[in-house]
């Protein structure tokens, strides 16, 4: 992201308190030193819940939730973290600073949080079964009392719901009315489209994207041959070979395997009479299990469904192609006594990078196709930061060593890298409202490269993550409840259901006919037309200058050939700080079908920031993807799944 130091003070960081929704927190872990930090702010109403927990003046505050009242063995009835996902998303928003953290030496370096001189307060609400709906909405008003300036939620329902039968929705609704910004993974379910979750327009919704490092283990084979491998892989077989076999061939037949289900080394199909002390090629991804508890050394697995990021295992272990996994099986097939050794793990720079890694949910967005998701994307994939030693620290749930920091990846990882830099701008401007803050952060991303997204915006809304910029964005696209609920009326929600919400008796909808979005005040522009519709598009939009008193800024727009943009109008002068400016944005081209998504963007320029809003254009089956029915006849009931879950691949929850 190129932020190795921040251009705000310490005292201006300290004054900003980041809530975190989430598994918990590791208290003793480096990364929550407060070493430095003075008294929590004035401000400050949390408090610090549960025995054998103590908070400093880092974590500031810890609360835990249960209303299903079941522990599991493995869960402490405490704000401290059992599963590790908690301590890793703090650490990577807010942490200190810490020289020399490492997995294992791998990815050895510095690690600090996005705003190191911040302040955490952690709510659990998320357990070894999951993260239940009302313990949600509890900390939600838990954390907007106790006065947090940023809530980071790396959490979601793994099916699209209306915005009120959303305990996150409903929670960073409210948030927004005390002005505080609520940062959301958007999900793993890509790179299916329609896949994106936390979509409502007063959060700010984030996509995983790679950083320009990978984690790679070889293999060589008896031959020479080298071939190079996803995995993060903390063992050192010092180079020593040991016999190579085929999973195939050691199927254990005493649990009725055969040579169809061992080839893929899956637990408890395995001969420990053949796998004992050898590398195992398989031919499936797994978690290492199958081999570790037959005794073998290592296990070489080929899938090419994978790409883009690693795992960690609890042996040595590496996964090529299936390509690679051909040749190395027709080595096996053909040499009297196949040899092999895993090398221990490396780091490589990936010139690709920055690209929308592929787990990261897509849009559009499945609730309001005329608000682009997600908002932005942020760093994602193979992540270090701060783990609780007490969970396991590779995806093998049974792994019994323990690490002060792990290496995972995730929209669960990218969230608080959003989170932590919107509490940068917090620090920089205080008085910023929750959707200032946000559309500082959106007009500001980096432009990604088109070619490496076939789904374009979808994937990474408006850009890659850029703190550095994001505290002097020149204008702003602002916006506040009133804004909301006008949208929320064009959605078909009515007085009824949005007072449930709101608790505001003076609620109210002139019509809940349904309409467009298009004059939400949001930093992004979203047409989505039915098959054989016209492109045709009006948008209204307000900005706020908050850059040089006397400024004036041009517009340049820019679309694809057929699709044309005019800005009404194309030029905007400014002569105070606060002083708002309205224009209109409206998009025409030719009747489309079976379109995908085209994009452009318009850019307010001058001389000094470049304000960039993208404009995207699509065909889509229906205006509201998820619903034949008008959210009016709702209700608030919590129709979808009692259960949240973590974004966080760690592949065993």
């Amino acid at each position: 992201m190129g932020f190795s130091q921040s251009k705000v003070g310490a005292a201006e960081e300290g004054d900003v308190v980041v809530g975190l929704l989430d598994t918990g927190i590791w208290p003793e872990s480096e990364s929550f030193s407060d070493y430095g930090l003075g008294a929590p702010p004035s401000k400050w109403k949390g408090i610090c819940q549960g025995a054998n927990f103590t908070c400093n003046n880092k974590i500031i505050g810890a609360r835990y939730y249960n209303s299903e009242n079941y522990y599991d063995i493995t869960d402490f009835q405490s704000p401290r973290d059992s599963e590790g996902h908690g301590s890793h998303t703090s650490s990577t928003a807010a942490g200190s600073e810490v020289p020399n953290a490492s997995y294992y030496g791998l990815a050895n370096g510095k690690a600090r949080g996005g705003v190191p001189n911040s302040r955490i307060a952690m709510y659990k609400v998320c357990w070894s079964f999951g993260c239940a709906l009302a313990d949600i909405l509890a900390a939600f008003d838990d954390a907007i009392a106790d006065g947090v300036d940023i809530i980071s939620v790396s959490l979601g329902a793994d099916v699209p719901l209306e915005y009120f039968e959303d305990p996150i929705a409903i929670g960073a609704f409210h948030a927004m009315r005390h002005g505080i910004l609520t940062s959301n993974s958007a999900g793993n379910s890509g790179p299916w489209p329609l896949s994106v979750s936390n979509y409502a327009p007063w959060t700010l919704t984030v996509a995983a994207s790679t950083i320009d490092r990978k984690f790679i283990a070889q293999v060589v084979l008896g031959n020479g041959q080298v071939y190079a491998g996803l995995s993060i892989n903390s063992f050192d077989l010092n180079g020593t070979t040991y016999p190579l076999i085929w999973g195939g061939d050691a199927a254990n037949y005493s649990a009725g395997a055969d040579p169809e289900i061992s080839k893929y080394c899956i637990t408890g199909a395995m001969n420990s009479y053949k796998v004992a002390g050898k590398i195992v090629f398989c031919e499936t991804l797994w978690d290492g299990s199958g081999i570790l508890i037959a005794d073998g050394v290592g296990t070489i697995m080929a899938d090419s469904s994978i790409t883009d990021f690693a795992f960690s295992y609890p042996l040595p272990a590496t996964q090529i192609s299936s390509e690679d996994g051909k040749e190395i099986l027709e080595y096996i097939r053909t040499t009297e006594n196949p040899i092999a050794t895993i090398l221990v793990g490396q780091t490589w720079k990936d010139i690709m990078a920055p690209y929308v890694v592929s787990f990261s949910s897509r849009g559009p967005n499945p609730v309001s196709p005329d608000i682009l998701k997600p908002d932005l994307t942020a760093p994602g994939v193979d992540i270090l930061a701060a783990w609780s030693p007490v969970s396991p620290p590779s995806i093998y749930n049974e792994d019994t060593r323990a690490v002060n920091y792990n290496i995972i990846s995730g929209t669960s990882m990218s969230c608080p890298h959003a989170s932590g830099a919107a509490a940068y701008v917090k620090a920089a401007h205080p008085n910023w409202s929750s959707s200032a803050i946000k559309s500082a952060l959106m007009t500001t991303a980096h432009a990604m490269d088109t070619k490496k997204h076939p789904d374009l915006e979808f994937a990474y809304g408006s850009g890659h993550l850029n703190p550095v910029d994001a505290i002097d964005p020149g204008l702003v696209y602002d916006a506040n409840e009133t804004d909301y609920i006008n949208f929320l009326c064009k959605q078909g929600y009515n007085d009824t259901t949005l007072r449930l919400v709101t608790s505001d008796n003076s609620t109210v909808c002139s019509s809940t006919e349904p309409g467009r979005a298009w004059d939400l005040n949001y930093p992004s522009f979203s047409l989505a037309l039915l098959d054989g519709q016209q492109i045709w598009g009006v948008f209204t939009r307000t900005v706020t200058n908050v850059g040089s008193p006397n400024s004036t800024y041009t517009a340049r727009p820019y679309m694809p050939p057929n699709v044309s943009v005019d800005v009404e109008p194309s030029v905007l002068s400014f002569s105070s700080v606060g002083e708002k400016k309205s224009f209109t944005l409206t998009v025409k081209g030719p009747k489309i079908s079976q379109q995908p998504i085209m994009s452009g963007a318009i850019i307010w320029e001058d001389g000094v920031h470049q304000v960039r809003s993208p404009i995207v254009v699509y065909n889509i089956f229906s205006l509201s993807p998820i619903s034949s029915f008008s959210a009016s006849q709702k209700s608030l009931k919590f129709n979808g799944p009692s259960m949240y879950t973590k974004n966080g691949i760690l592949g065993r929850n």
